[in-house]
């Protein structure tokens, strides 16, 4: 399974920024998978969520990209998601993190 991007950073934004301004219906709770998530493995789902790419994670968290890509598979086993992009748009649905600048 491969963790890099299949869009653009910027395509990626736009998609992102789609789903937050629309409505998400939840009841409010954390599903029990985003609460088995590490601090780590949440930090590296921030910057998912930002647009960054895994050597971009890997150089703010100094880590190195390979330690990205297994932080970013487990965040995807644990979340049960087949890709990066169903993972953050679960996060911002849940407002576990939000738009940069807002």
């Amino acid at each position: 399974m491969s963790s890099e991007a299949l869009l653009s950073p910027a395509v990626t934004k736009r998609l992102i920024e789609a789903f937050v301004t629309a409505p998400a219906p939840h009841d409010g709770g954390v599903p029990e998978a985003f609460n088995s998530l590490t601090s780590r493995e949440l930090d590296v789902l921030r910057h998912l969520a930002h647009g960054a790419s895994n050597a971009e994670i890997g150089r703010a968290l100094f880590l190195a990209e390979t330690t990205m890509k297994t932080h970013i598979a487990r965040v995807l086993a644990k979340l049960g998601v087949r890709d990066r992009v169903q993972a953050v748009v679960q996060a911002y649905e849940l407002g576990l993190v939000r738009p940069a600048g807002r």
